[in-house]
């Protein structure tokens, strides 16, 4: 993805990274985009690093609503019946807003599990962890997690719990995510 430059065209809310402080950037405002992976963008403005939601890219305007918008931004479309790979993909959609691997294979993902509550609907249960436990971006990445598995049409409900046992380690990175990051 080639990176570019925007000026923003309206007040912008953003949560700022690694913080995840939530604040507003002013119109105004130049950013460059760093990243834009999962129906998000990561920029960096005022020295730091933002990262915009999906609802919020036409502040940067009609080309970067239209260049990134269609980035990922939701679950993949899903038939028949319900599948825990279906959510396995979905997840796949949702990426650390500093790290350009998806969550799945960056290895954050440990648990998975699926309750089927009849007539066809069910319960999604993930745990999983951040790069470090001090990243405030966790509630921000386990919100976007959720909110993609819960678009899947068989999920009734999800719950995504941040756990810290076992710590992560960049071993648990999959193959696929080590010759993303040039690690092979």
């Amino acid at each position: 993805m080639a990176q570019k430059s925007f000026t923003l065209n309206r007040d912008t809310q953003a949560t700022l990274i690694p913080a995840g402080d939530v604040l507003s950037l002013k119109e105004g405002t130049d950013v460059h985009v760093t990243q834009a992976l999962g129906g998000t963008v990561t920029v960096q403005a005022n020295g730091g690093l933002y990262r915009i939601n999906s609802k919020d890219l036409d502040a940067l305007g009609e080309e970067g609503r239209t260049q990134y918008t269609v980035e990922e931004t939701s679950a993949p479309v899903v038939e028949g019946e319900f599948s825990e790979d279906h959510v396995w993909e979905a997840l796949r959609t949702c990426f650390d807003p500093e790290i350009p691997v998806n969550i799945v294979d960056l290895g954050l993902i440990y648990d998975l599990s699926a309750v089927d509550q009849g007539g066809g609907a069910f319960e999604v249960f993930v745990k999983m962890t951040l790069t470090a436990q001090g990243c405030g971006m966790g509630p921000s990445i386990a919100a976007d997690a959720q909110q993609k598995i819960d678009a899947l049409p068989a999920v009734k409900s999800s719950q995504v719990d941040i756990v810290w046992d076992p710590v992560w380690t960049p071993h648990m990175i999959s193959d696929e995510g080590r010759k993303i990051l040039g690690l092979n």
